[in-house]
C-alpha cells in the first residue's frame, strides 16, 4: 500500500481547518426585533394660568378640584378661609403662592396690612413675614393690587429682598405698565414671571374663553404665556371645560414656578 505524503496531509489539515474558521463568519447573526421608538407629541407652547383671590369663600373649591390640568393660586393671606383653601388647594395637587396686598393708586378698599408707600422697611418685612406665615404652603409671591408700590423702587425692592430671602418667585401681575419689578427682579437676581393676559375682566363665559384663545396664540407665538384669573364660578368652569381641549392641541399647562427665570 503507498504511503500518503505528509506535505498533502498537511494541506488537507490546513484547508479544514480554514473551512472551521471562516465558515461561521458567513453565518448572519440573529436579528434582534426592533422595538418602535415613540413619539412624543410636539409642544405648542407652555401655558400656566394663574387664580388670584382664594380665601374669601370656600364657594368654587369643588369646581377647582375637578380641573385636571397645573393651577397655580394666589392665596390672600390671614382671611377667615386662607388656612383651609390654601391646604383644600394643595391636597388637589395645585401650586401655591402667597397674593401679597400692596396699594394701589386708585381710592379701593384695602386688605387688612396691606403694604403702603408710607411704612417704613421694617414695617414692610413685619407684614410680609406674618402673611408667609400665613400661607405656608407659598412657593412665591405675587401682588394683590399694588399699582402704586409697584412702581415704587424702593418700596418694591424692600418687598422683592424679602421674596429673595425666602428663596421664593416673584410674579408680577403687571396691573401697571410702569412697574419696575422687572429690572428690580434682574438686578438682585429672584426668579421672576410677568402676567401677559387677565383671562376674566369681564365676567362673562364667552369674553373668558376668547381671553384663553388669545392666551394660547401668544404661548405659540413666543413659547409660553401666563393668563391671571380669578376665584369666580363662570371663570372655574370655563377652565374646567377649555383646558383639556387646549391640552388635546398640543398645549402643555405648567406651574408659574417652571417658568419663572
Amino acid at each position: 500500500m503507498k504511503k500518503k505524503n505528509p506535505a498533502v496531509i498537511w494541506i488537507i489539515l490546513l484547508f479544514v481547518l480554514i473551512a472551521v474558521i471562516l465558515i461561521p463568519l458567513h453565518k448572519k447573526p440573529p436579528v434582534k426585533p426592533v422595538k418602535p421608538v415613540k413619539k412624543e407629541a410636539a409642544i405648542l407652547g407652555r401655558i400656566a394660568i394663574v387664580i388670584d383671590d382664594w380665601a374669601y369663600s370656600l364657594n368654587n373649591l369643588s369646581i377647582a378640584e375637578k380641573i385636571k390640568q397645573p393651577l397655580t393660586c394666589a392665596v390672600l393671606p390671614n382671611l377667615k378661609y386662607s388656612t383651609s383653601v390654601m391646604q383644600k388647594l394643595d391636597d388637589s395637587g395645585f401650586e401655591i403662592i402667597l397674593h401679597l396686598p400692596l396699594e394701589p393708586k386708585e381710592k379701593d378698599k384695602l386688605e387688612a396690612d396691606t403694604v403702603t408707600a408710607a411704612m417704613d422697611a421694617g414695617q414692610i418685612r413685619k407684614i410680609f413675614e406674618k402673611d408667609l406665615a400665613s400661607v405656608n404652603l407659598a412657593k412665591g409671591v405675587s401682588n394683590h393690587m399694588g399699582s402704586r408700590i409697584t412702581e415704587d423702587e424702593k418700596i418694591a425692592g424692600i418687598v422683592m429682598a424679602e421674596v429673595k430671602k425666602h428663596k421664593l418667585y416673584f410674579l408680577d401681575s403687571f396691573v401697571t405698565p410702569k412697574s419696575v419689578c422687572p429690572d428690580l427682579a434682574r438686578k438682585i437676581k429672584i426668579r421672576f414671571a410677568k402676567r401677559d393676559l387677565f383671562l376674566d375682566n369681564q365676567n362673562d363665559p364667552a369674553y373668558i374663553k376668547a381671553q384663553l384663545v388669545k392666551l394660547k396664540n401668544l404661548a405659540r407665538k413666543q413659547g409660553f404665556a401666563i393668563g391671571i384669573g380669578h376665584d369666580r364660578k363662570n371663570t372655574l368652569l370655563v377652565l374646567k371645560e377649555m383646558l383639556p381641549q387646549l391640552e388635546g392641541q398640543g398645549y402643555k399647562f405648567v406651574f408659574v414656578s417652571e417658568l419663572a427665570q
